[in-house]
């Protein structure tokens, strides 16, 4: 039995993926902010006689206090973990700031995973065949990170701050092995692409309809759009670092994947968490 921990694990592709590593006999750590739907994922899981291998962690990962709280709680669950997820996001229309004053999509969809990737690798490195899979934007939507502004204070909107967040976590990709020389882990950076889940639901009501209108006709279910995902798991590839856009390998070249960058950013983002 292997142990996976998945944050956004109880909504969308994080829940999809969990139900299915359960179904055929894994352990799920499900990391999510929403205690209704922690609990309907703790029921899923009891009607697949999984019950006692799913468990649901509530943390606010949007919070420094949050990220660490999550890493405290699945440290005392598990002592390795085989597969770490990073699958919470949520786009903001709105500037929103954290309790720490972070801009709200820079902390969970970027930092969060900074934060649990770099904090949990004791515990993979434990694991026959360890792997970080990301589900980020790797291949996808241009973008760039504000150096002189990563909080978004002076010009704000929602696609920016999750192009943003996307090349940071290219970086964040680059940076890892960097960091962990040594390690065993594989960092996979992969891009879903379109998939019909509820991330649409916090856009305006015209923006929103067109993309479920979009989604409906090029998006995948997230039954099938899991599937490359547990192969990853089950084979992680050779290298310390690799990208995907759903199947295609993506070129670790260019300037969203810059190593100059990413250790200029592993650096500002260390001063950030302190």
């Amino acid at each position: 039995m292997r142990t996976y921990v998945i944050t956004g694990g109880t909504d969308g592709m994080g829940r999809g993926l969990g139900l299915h590593l359960l179904a055929r006999g894994d352990r799920v750590i499900a990391i999510a902010s929403g205690t209704a739907k922690g609990t309907a994922f703790t029921r899923d899981a009891v009607a697949l006689g999984a019950g006692d291998r799913a468990v649901f962690v509530r943390a606010d990962l949007s919070t420094l206090a949050g990220m660490r709280a999550a890493l405290d709680q699945v440290g005392v669950l598990t002592a390795v973990i085989d597969g770490l997820v990073f699958g919470a996001q949520r786009f903001r229309p709105r500037r929103a700031e954290t309790v720490d004053g972070i801009e709200s999509t820079f902390a969970l969809h970027y930092l969060s995973r900074f934060v649990l990737g770099h904090g949990l690798v004791d515990a993979l490195e434990r694991a026959q065949a360890p792997v970080v899979l990301n589900l980020c934007g790797p291949g996808g939507m241009p973008g760039r990170i504000h150096w002189d502004d990563l909080h978004l204070r002076a010009r704000y909107s929602g696609m920016r701050a999750a192009t943003q967040a996307s090349r940071a976590n290219d970086l964040l990709g680059v940076a890892f092995p960097r960091r962990h020389p040594t390690a065993r882990t594989r960092y996979v950076l992969y891009n879903p692409m379109m998939v019909r889940t509820a991330m649409a639901q916090p856009l305006p009501a015209p923006q929103r309809l067109l993309a479920n209108a979009a989604a409906a006709v090029f998006g995948q279910s997230v039954r099938r759009a899991i599937i490359p995902l547990a192969r990853i798991l089950d084979e992680p590839p050779a290298e310390p670092i690799s990208a995907f856009r759903r199947r295609t390998r993506i070129p670790l070249t260019g300037k969203d994947f810059a190593p100059e960058a990413a250790e200029r950013l592993d650096t500002v983002t260390r001063a950030l968490v302190g």
